[in-house]
């Protein structure tokens, strides 16, 4: 791979990531609740999920995936559905702003709980599923090793990632200190629940 198809395929994901999405929604709402050290879980469980996507294509299920209705429909509505109960659980919750206190951060969600969620979050949309089947191929060069190609495509993707996301994180929790009574934390959750909503919805009306 030559250094100006790297800078192009580079160029690709910078926008793939900052386009707002499931992924920074998730990001910005953790950002907001438990700072930027308490949103690294939820990053790690994006990158997850974007390597377990970049496996699937790697390993060509993920051209089986888009290509076949049925199983498309399925982790679409799958995707979506998930989504929408995120979206509902963040509208009713009423659990109040932790604010620089690690121990309350802990027994408020585990972390292995923040991984999880983020993780269905990437693995379960179609869409993304689609985008890196539809874009690697014109960055692969078939007369060369494909492994190390895929390796260098995804692993790209993953640093653009965790970089984009830390930034929507550290935004997010700049405001943290605007948050400190209960009317404007529930004010939070409903927004942040509307967008999970709509991003559901969203992901429901798309089609391959």
């Amino acid at each position: 791979m030559t250094l100006d198809i790297w800078l192009t395929y580079l160029a690709s994901v910078i926008v793939l990531s900052l386009s707002p999405g499931a992924g920074a929604i998730n990001t910005m709402s953790c950002g907001l609740r438990y700072g930027v050290r308490g949103t690294l879980p939820a990053i790690f469980g994006l990158q997850m999920g974007l390597a377990l996507c970049t496996l699937l294509v790697g390993i060509g299920l993920g051209a089986i995936i888009s290509s076949s209705v049925t199983l498309f429909t399925f982790l679409k509505w799958t995707g979506a559905c998930y989504l929408i109960w995120l979206g509902w659980k963040k509208w009713k919750d009423t659990t109040e702003l932790i604010l620089d206190n690690p121990e309350l951060e802990k027994q408020a969600v585990s972390t292995l709980t923040l991984i999880y969620r983020a993780t269905l979050i990437n693995l379960t949309n179609p869409k993304a599923i689609v985008f890196l089947v539809a874009l690697f191929p014109i960055f692969i060069n078939p007369e060369a090793p494909k492994t190390i190609q895929f390796l260098i495509l995804g692993s790209t993707l993953i640093g653009v990632d965790i970089i984009v996301m830390l930034g929507y994180a550290s935004l997010a929790a700049r405001l943290r200190p605007l948050l400190r009574n209960q009317k404007a934390v529930r004010l939070q959750n409903r927004i942040f629940g509307g967008m999970f909503m709509g991003a559901g919805a969203l992901l429901a009306s798309f089609k391959s």
